[in-house]
């Protein structure tokens, strides 16, 4: 297909026509599109969200922090399904005006603290229950690194590579490339720390592995935007062998079934309350 220039109008006007997988979902303006209040489960932490790549990063945690015999990590978990537009429910909105999954409500503070942004809730998980976060100095410096360096590169991934790649109406040869080109060197930017370490901040698994793990997993481990051979995603074999160490872990396999919307319903766990949702049913 032949590419045309686009010359941008002087003021953008939103077209709802445009047309793209996630259309009918996105639009220029914030704020609740209806009201809906959330559910409210009996633990204190009480996680609103979809098993997307972010979504992954904190169910991940918290099964980890169970694992690591934190009780007071238990929480409720509840589908937020992003593609009939939950996330634009006034109760979601109040909890994160961006209106973009995952979002936390923490009740075991003297007033609901709301926590949104996937990074931010690793963070604060993190610090709350001092686990997965180093305390050395250096190392926690470290950490804070690769978690912020992954917030920052995930873009690129989804909306850039995943968008032009996968969703978009029409394909287009100049941002396929573009996106391709750069999550290639993101990937490599960790093929080579991993080349000589086991995690990003050495011998210790920390949130920066989780966050990491939750996109570049999905990239080399499961043919995310089925882009698998498109970009030679087995090359990076330091960045396969983190990542399946990582999806190893029995924390990390629950994890991935929280707030499942599709696939195997043997497998998913679409609500989860209790160690027991894990249960075959």
């Amino acid at each position: 297909m032949a590419e045309t220039t686009y010359t941008p109008p002087k003021v953008w006007t939103w077209d709802k026509e445009s047309g793209g997988r996630f259309a009918s979902i996105n639009r220029p303006i914030a704020g609740a599109t209806h009201d809906a209040e959330l559910p409210v489960g009996e633990h204190p932490l009480q996680l609103y969200s979809l098993a997307t790549p972010n979504g992954v990063k904190v169910t991940v945690l918290l099964e980890e922090l169970l694992e690591a015999g934190v009780v007071e990590a238990e929480y409720d978990a509840y589908l937020i399904n992003i593609g009939q537009g939950d996330q634009f429910g006034s109760g979601f909105v109040a909890i994160n005006p961006n209106s973009k999954i995952p979002a936390l409500v923490d009740r075991s503070t003297p007033t609901p603290t709301r926590v949104f942004e996937s990074g931010a809730i690793l963070l604060y998980l993190a610090e709350k229950f001092g686990k997965f976060l180093p305390t050395d100095e250096s190392l926690r410096a470290e950490c804070l690194s690769w978690l912020f360096w992954q917030m920052g590169s995930a873009p690129y991934l989804g909306g850039g590579f995943g968008h032009f790649y996968a969703y978009a109406p029409e394909k287009f040869e100049y941002p396929i490339n573009r996106y391709a080109m750069e999550v290639k060197r993101q990937t490599d930017v960790l093929d080579q720390r991993l080349a000589d370490n086991a995690f990003l901040c050495g011998d210790e698994y920390t949130i920066a592995d989780i966050a990491n793990y939750a996109w570049s997993g999905a990239l080399v481990l499961h043919n995310i935007y089925g882009a698998a051979e498109f970009l030679d995603v087995a090359s990076y074999t330091n960045v396969v062998r983190w990542a399946e160490a990582i999806e190893a872990r029995p924390a990390v396999q629950r994890g991935r079934r929280v707030n499942r919307a599709g696939g195997n319903p043997e497998t998913r766990v679409v609500e989860r309350h209790s160690a027991s949702d894990f249960d075959p049913k």
